[in-house]
């Protein structure tokens, strides 16, 4: 059990909900502001994607992560900025028996440190590393890349920026390959590690699959849990019971309950609320950049 426990709030991620929720956050105003009412009240960390403000498709472009920045950086609220650097792994074969040509629509690939690029220019305290490739979501034919290769040469580039990696497991083998990055000495201590549950097809989101991957994490590591869909605010309760610190946001849950669409602000209330009638603190952003020992910039 963990009884000072931090929130991350995953703004708006990358996926095709643009059409699934009237106020999902598209343009970067949006999402910073967002942002900022989650912080208010008890986000100590906020996790961002950026969207094309015209089609709300999800985009690596590094004007539109510098005005998130910069707003966030304005704001009257402090809070730790994590960027995804997952943008830039997309790989959709054709499907059945045509695998190629590729689908160029939905593909996405590009060099390591490519990927890296608003990280590097804009320094934020945390950025996302997806440990591992992965047959991603249910159905199609989309695959989260990310070769062993391309990480060891995208955690190198963090490492020397400064930046804390918070390393994306959605699967054991990806909780494996940070071990081989700790013995490379990609990583600097202490760790921040992401138990990403419930993505088809990686880790169920059931409780004794979390029991199993929270006790083979590294000792002395930091790490959080989450799930997607209905099941993201139980995971709030069952993070915390196995010694996690805990994600909620419209990027892996669109709603408050059954019918009712939900703002980030809400969904950590809520966490706030379950937590704090478990008896366990809710850390500020101070309280974790100490903990982490993250570069305040």
């Amino acid at each position: 059990m963990l009884y000072e426990v931090f929130i991350t709030a995953a703004i708006t991620g990358a996926g095709a909900t643009q059409d699934k929720h009237p106020d999902l956050p598209i343009t970067p105003e949006q999402i910073a502001n967002s942002a900022i009412e989650a912080a208010k009240v008890g986000a100590a960390i906020c996790h961002f994607h950026v969207r094309d403000p015209e089609t709300g498709v999800g985009s690596r472009d590094v004007a539109l992560y510098r005005e998130v920045m910069e707003r966030v950086r304005a704001a009257d609220v402090d809070m730790i900025v994590n960027f995804t650097a997952g943008m830039g792994g997309d790989l959709v074969f054709g499907s059945g028996h045509t695998p190629f040509p590729l689908n160029e629509e939905g593909t996405d690939i590009a060099p390591p440190l490519e990927r890296l690029a608003h990280v590097e220019e804009l320094l934020p305290e945390i950025c996302t590393l997806d440990c591992g490739t992965m047959n991603f979501a249910a159905g199609g034919d989309y695959v989260m890349t990310n070769t062993p290769s391309q990480l060891e040469i995208m955690a190198k580039r963090v490492q020397e920026l400064g930046v804390k990696p918070e390393l994306e497991v959605f699967d054991y083998g990806h909780l494996v390959f940070v071990k081989h990055l700790i013995r490379q000495g990609l990583l600097d201590d202490p760790l921040l590690i992401q138990l990403c549950m419930g993505i088809p097809y990686g880790m169920p989101n059931d409780a004794m699959t979390l029991a199993t991957i929270a006790n083979q994490v590294p000792d002395g590591a930091v790490y959080s849990a989450f799930s997607i869909g209905r099941m993201q605010l139980p995971y709030v309760a069952m993070a915390a019971s196995v010694g996690a610190n805990v994600r909620v946001g419209l990027e892996d849950n669109l709603y408050l309950q059954r019918g009712v669409f939900a703002s980030n602000a809400q969904l950590v209330e809520r966490a706030v609320n379950i937590l704090e009638n478990m008896n366990v603190r809710v850390l500020g952003p101070e309280e974790v950049r100490d903990r982490l020992q993250l570069v305040k910039r």
